[in-house]
């Protein structure tokens, strides 16, 4: 679950991080009252689940020129105007997509005289199985092309998945960045910090680009990106009320409701899988076998407790999609029932009166009653035993001509 930039600077702001002095509006009259209690320069940010606000342009002028993402404001008046053009026009930014996203927030903060900016975050290595704090001396910059481009730019501390970063691995970071003397102490504090919300909070990802060092000394989080496990947010009841749905998928949103791991992605062929590692493999097969020219049209992961309305659920879901052609399920029953899944197949297909063609890859427990089931169904379904067997005769039904 992603949350704005506001929301994770107030959760920062729990745990001792400074933050600037701001706040968050909807309206233009918020705007304006927010505004007037700030001292300018005055930094009007628009608030979107997408980086690279700074470089994006909104659908509307101020001034005769391109209204960007983020704009530094001179006065009060000009912060509650800049405010009010943002709101309700669309932001395009490199993450957002052409489509770009609507503004329905944007944050209003107290502007920062910078010394230097830096990069802190902290991922979950997979790999390692541990979180690692990373940070980097030059910040304000996409650190995934630094990372790729100059990797001994960036310095890593492994966490302890519970106890979080250690005291001396906070001092070392802190010094590694530069900031010695009497910003060792403040800073090592706030590297403490971030550590300490990622590992209570059960975060994916907690971010602080930029980290700025100010003219007076201060070391403060002028950006904050917080992601949160959704298979933890149990734990949390607190964090779920954060999530702002406007900014999600509508499609994906349901799918949520529905226990159902769904991404909409531009193919002509629905997938519905048991199991994200198999649903990739599967989206793999669809592009390997048609040669790259067929795409999947979306990621659809309905788990190992599926019946036949999350099955009904799951097609209505991929069906909504205009693009598809034909629809792959590929299902290795081990704690589901490949003969209940057929059921929920069989009755799905009836309810939604299925017209694009169905491919059905069956395998696993109660394998053989599934295809029966399917066999005996008097429905259309085209039966597949391999995996490229299913991918090959999902992507001739899609009309699209494999090697």
């Amino acid at each position: 679950m992603k949350i704005h930039e506001f929301q994770a600077k107030a959760i920062l702001g729990r745990y001792g991080v400074a933050v600037p002095k701001g706040g968050a509006a909807t309206n233009a009259s918020e705007a304006v009252a927010i505004a007037r209690g700030l001292a300018p320069p005055i930094a009007v940010k628009a608030q979107i689940h997408a980086g690279g606000r700074g470089k994006g342009t909104l659908d509307v002028d101020f001034r005769g020129k391109p209204l960007h993402g983020v704009v530094l404001c001179a006065s009060a008046d000009e912060a509650a105007e800049v405010a009010g053009l943002m709101l309700g026009h669309t932001l395009v930014t490199k993450q957002s997509g052409p489509e770009g996203k609507k503004v329905q927030r944007v944050l209003l903060e107290q502007g920062t005289k910078i010394r230097s900016e830096l990069y802190l975050g902290v991922v979950l290595d997979r790999a390692l199985g541990r979180p690692v704090m990373m940070g980097c001396a030059e910040g304000g910059t996409s650190i995934e092309e630094l990372a790729a481009e100059r990797p001994e730019a960036i310095l890593k501390e492994k966490m302890a998945p519970k106890r979080g970063i250690e005291g001396f691995q906070s001092r070392r970071m802190a010094a590694g960045l530069g900031l010695r003397g009497p910003l060792l102490a403040p800073a090592a504090k706030l590297i403490s910090s971030l550590g300490r919300a990622f590992v209570d909070l059960d975060a994916s990802l907690a971010e602080i680009n930029p980290l700025v060092v100010t003219e007076d000394g201060a070391v403060m989080a002028l950006d904050a990106k917080i992601n949160f496990d959704d298979n933890a947010l149990f734990r949390h009841p607190e964090l779920t009320e954060l999530r702002d749905l406007s900014e999600e998928h509508p499609t994906e949103a349901r799918a949520k409701e529905h226990d159902l791991s769904y991404v909409s992605m531009d193919g002509t062929i629905g997938c519905m899988v048991n199991g994200a590692g198999l649903a990739m493999a599967t989206m793999d097969i669809i592009k390997h076998v048609s040669g790259g020219r067929c795409e999947p049209a979306n990621f659809l992961d309905v788990g190992g407790a599926a019946d036949a309305d999350r099955v009904t659920e799951a097609m209505r879901i991929i069906l909504e999609d205009g693009k598809v052609r034909t629809i792959l399920v590929n299902i290795f029953g081990g704690i589901v029932l490949c003969d209940l899944i057929a059921k929920g197949i069989v009755a799905a297909t009836r309810e939604l009166g299925l017209k694009v063609p169905l491919v059905v890859r069956l395998e696993g427990t109660n394998v053989e009653q599934g295809r029966e089931i399917l066999r005996t169904s008097g429905l259309r379904i085209i039966p597949a035993t391999t995996m490229e067997d299913a991918a090959r005769k999902a992507v001739a039904a899609a009309g699209e001509v494999s090697r």
